[in-house]
């Protein structure tokens, strides 16, 4: 009957998501123009001459494609009380967010707006499409577990103010009827990783879980101290309600084998989200395939995209939506209703799809390996990574790769570390099914790996289970949005885990 009521209520939302799908470039015109109106008295609205912009032309020609350091000056007037900087509502959010700028973090707006607007009405809509594909479905007859981050006091003389993960901001102002059905309470939620992490477990092994959201990283830790506390085979032992595991913030590929042992049946329906600090930008549709996502249009965000043999350059031409192209990669850039103007968030995207508009996150514009020309993405990465497991019955936890350069005429290779839950028989094997599954997938890489003409065999090393878990609390990264960066130009990351593994 609750199911029955639901379905009801959502009826329009439904035909709202149909319309966008149906027209697209009309529905992102209407944000453009709704943002640009709100924001034409802002301080940065009438630098750039807001109150005259007709055309996402116009809007293209006065506003400059923009990176935090562009825009970190302004939010920093933000955070000291300062009112209608980017944004005209008072902002009381700061989503923490790590990032290569000249800040050790970034700190993004989240508007009231951007929070009912784009945060909760993703949420909304998430669990909206999942009960309109199972009907029958016991979500809301348990509880839904989400594993967040902390929020903590910004020192400012106007009003207060908060900075903190996002999972936290979207926590603690969850609607009443959101809070009721979650777990853990804040006193939990909020304490740091490590103090949260047996108080968690303890407690949801003794409720009846039927839903999770949250990175996988995270949650797989989590899980498995759920499994240690209970001594208990498997989580359906635990939670045999268990239905419906969201995911989000790294690609689920190389996690999916490992859930599956945690969770051995069926019944477990995941689902792909893209939320990131800046906003809900995506989610799994009942037509979507696996980590393939809709690109929710109305949430009040308006999208361009840097197709990615521009990005670096001083001035990069944004594309609209009606621009892009099937199988290319763009960088996604953003204007939002917390105030964030053609902001490039860092990540890569590759559509799958224009009618409707459906895509697969394809990595970060900083991490991915161009050494040697190979042009390897994240998304590639992953996706060989998953292959090798499968064919060498391997389990593999985390990974991360940087090249090895070219030193004294010897040609250059890259080099991974991989930390495995099911090693492989031989290594060398995994290394070789690595190998083929990256030159299946990347012609630049196969290209370069041609006869060893400019790029020798991969060289991978294999360390302890715990390392990337000591690697990350060692850099300060535990829980919340952290993410172990899978590639990078630089051999920083591979150096220092390679120091920890063996000290």
């Amino acid at each position: 009957m609750l199911n029955a009521l639901i379905a009801l209520l959502t009826s329009k939302r439904l035909n709202q998501i149909e319309h966008f799908r149906q027209h697209p470039h009309e529905v992102q015109k209407e944000v453009l123009a709704q943002l640009v109106q709100q924001a034409r008295q802002t301080a940065w609205g009438k630098e750039h001459g807001y109150a005259d912009i007709k055309s996402p032309e116009e809007y293209q020609q006065r506003v400059p494609v923009s990176e935090y350091d562009d825009l970190a000056p302004h939010i920093k007037r933000m955070m000291r009380g300062e009112a209608n900087v980017l944004w005209p509502t008072p902002i009381k959010w700061y989503a923490k967010s790590s990032g290569t700028t000249s800040d050790r973090s970034k700190f993004i707006p989240v508007s009231q707006e951007a929070l009912e607007d784009c945060q909760f009405q993703g949420g909304k809509d998430l669990i909206m499409l999942y009960l309109d594909r199972h009907p029958e479905s016991k979500f809301f007859l348990g509880k839904a577990m989400s594993v967040g981050g902390t929020l903590q006091p910004i020192d400012q003389e106007e009003s207060p103010a908060y900075y903190g993960a996002i999972s936290a901001i979207i926590t603690e102002n969850l609607p009443v009827w959101a809070e009721l059905n979650r777990t853990p309470p804040k006193d939990i939620a909020f304490l740091p990783w490590e103090q949260k992490l047996d108080k968690m477990a303890e407690l949801v092994a003794r409720q009846n879980i039927t839903s999770i959201l949250g990175l996988p990283t995270w949650t797989h830790v989590l899980l498995e101290r759920v499994l240690e506390v209970t001594g208990k085979s498997n989580l359906l032992e635990v939670w045999p309600d268990l239905e419906f595991f969201a995911h989000g913030g790294v690609a689920f590929g190389p996690y999916r084998e490992l859930f599956r042992t945690l969770l051995p049946s069926d019944q477990v329906t995941y689902m792909d989200v893209y939320n990131a600090s800046e906003g809900f930008f995506g989610l799994q549709d009942g037509a979507c395939e696996p980590d393939e996502m809709l690109l929710m249009l109305d949430y009040g965000v308006y999208y361009e995209f840097v197709p990615l043999d521009q990005h670096g350059e001083e001035t990069p031409q944004a594309v609209g939506l009606e621009q892009v192209k099937v199988g290319e990669n763009y960088a996604v850039v953003i204007s939002t209703n917390a105030g964030l103007w053609r902001y490039k968030i860092g990540d890569t995207i590759r559509f799958t799809s224009t009618s409707p508009y459906r895509f697969k996150i394809s990595g970060r514009v900083k991490h991915f390996m161009n050494a040697f020309g190979e042009e390897l993405m994240v998304e590639n990465a992953e996706r060989a990574m998953t292959k090798a497991a499968d064919a060498t019955g391997a389990l593999v936890k985390e990974f991360t790769a940087a090249p090895v350069y070219v030193q004294n005429g010897k040609k250059g290779h890259h080099e991974w570390v991989v930390e495995f839950i099911r090693p492989p028989e031989n290594t060398e094997h995994f290394t070789a099914a690595l190998d083929e599954a990256l030159r299946e997938l990347n012609s630049d890489y196969d290209s370069r790996r041609h006869q060893n003409m400019a790029l020798l065999p991969p060289i991978l090393h294999q360390v302890a289970e715990g390392t990337f878990y000591n690697w990350m609390k060692k850099r300060g990264k535990l829980g919340g949005q952290n993410k172990v960066p899978r590639l990078s130009n630089s051999r920083e990351f591979v150096e220092e885990l390679m120091e920890l593994a063996i000290s």
